[in-house]
């Protein structure tokens, strides 16, 4: 993982922090990263993520270098549903980061570890919603021969892995229609339904990260629903030309989208974030 160049607590850098998700828009599984073209052609890769002895997680060297340059202009804060666990495998270019945010907002990882003190703020709003196990008894009610697995995340959510062509028709509308009843969303991302309470967002972790920093500018990438509400809260927002909001056509005033998909848009859209740290960098003298 990365690192800023600057700390901007002291009241130095850019003024800008970029939250990014990760999984299919920074890194990318062997699958996802889509290399259509000859052997030959292919770009060298970085494996990032390592998980049982077999490489899991890669970016492309175009991408490391548009990632390490965004780092020398704004405080970069991987920003994913994994949890701390999950995130912990993952070692993007440079040192760790200053501050991390995982499970969905759930958890807000400074120097590595989780500030509980935000752990404690994020139970008592999500005190509101239908508790875990009513969700989890449900999802195990409803799960077929589809359903290769089931999972809770940090006592947070929980998520099916699913064989998805054998997903019966209308079964993750049902799902999402029964969780909405007790404020909790569902999301499908390629084999995983995952099942998470409405108050638990990436974008309330990013507005702390934005407020402990005193940063200027928040940035923001993302591929999944999951992501939608971080980066509508974003001043500025770009997603790859895939993924779930793809292929829901969302959008917001002034996002960006990558020409490019697969692991090719996470170069572009780091670059994009980098053109726009620089633009609107701010100084932060007179903040408090």
């Amino acid at each position: 993982m990365s690192a800023p160049a600057t700390n901007l607590e002291d009241g130095a850098g850019s003024g800008t922090v970029a939250c990014l998700d990760l999984d299919r828009t920074v890194i990318y599984s062997a699958a996802a990263l889509d290399l259509r073209m000859p052997d030959h052609a292919a770009p060298r890769l970085l494996c990032v993520e390592v998980y049982r002895g077999v490489p899991l997680s890669f970016m492309t060297e175009n991408a490391v270098a548009a990632f390490t340059a965004l780092r020398g202009v704004a405080e970069v804060v991987p920003t994913t549903t994994r949890t701390p666990e999950q995130l912990a495998r993952v070692h993007l270019p440079g040192p760790p980061p200053r501050y991390a945010i995982a499970a969905n907002g759930g958890h807000l990882l400074v120097d590595g570890v989780a500030d509980p003190g935000w752990d404690a703020a994020v139970r008592d709003r999500l005190a509101g919603s239908a508790p875990l196990a009513e969700v989890w008894s449900h999802l195990a009610a409803v799960s077929g021969t589809f359903v290769l697995n089931r999972r809770t995340a940090s006592d947070l959510f929980c998520y099916a892995v699913v064989e998805r062509p054998a997903v019966p028709e209308g079964w993750v509308e049902a799902l999402g229609a029964w969780c909405a009843e007790r404020g909790w969303t569902v999301s499908l991302q390629g084999r995983k339904v995952y099942a998470v309470p409405r108050g638990l967002t990436k974008s309330a972790a990013a507005r702390e990260v934005v407020a402990r920093t005193g940063a200027a500018t928040l940035l923001a990438a993302g591929d999944s629903l999951l992501d939608a509400d971080l980066l509508d809260a974003a001043d500025l927002a770009v997603r790859p030309a895939h993924g779930e909001l793809h292929d829901a056509g969302w959008t917001r005033e002034g996002l960006l989208v990558t020409s490019a998909t697969g692991g090719a848009a996470g170069a572009e859209l780091l670059e994009h974030l980098r053109e726009l740290a620089v633009r609107n960098a701010a100084p932060l003298s007179g903040r408090v």
